[in-house]
């Protein structure tokens, strides 16, 4: 199984080309640790760290 890609800008999850969060085209497959973010507007973690949209996020990017 391949490893999931993450936006180096944003740090989201996805399968496409593009970011459909930030539009980024630079993606990485090395990240360390994942977070999933289900209600933004209630999540303290969410607002620390700036996500504005719910999903899957790596901890950190490379």
């Amino acid at each position: 199984m391949a490893k999931k890609e993450a936006c180096k800008k944003c740090k989201f999850f996805s399968d496409g080309d593009t970011c459909p969060v930030c539009g980024a085209s630079s993606k990485t497959s090395t990240w360390q640790g994942r977070i999933y973010i289900s209600d933004v507007s209630q999540s303290m973690i969410a607002g620390k760290i700036g996500i504005t949209v719910k999903g899957e996020y790596a901890i950190k990017v490379r």
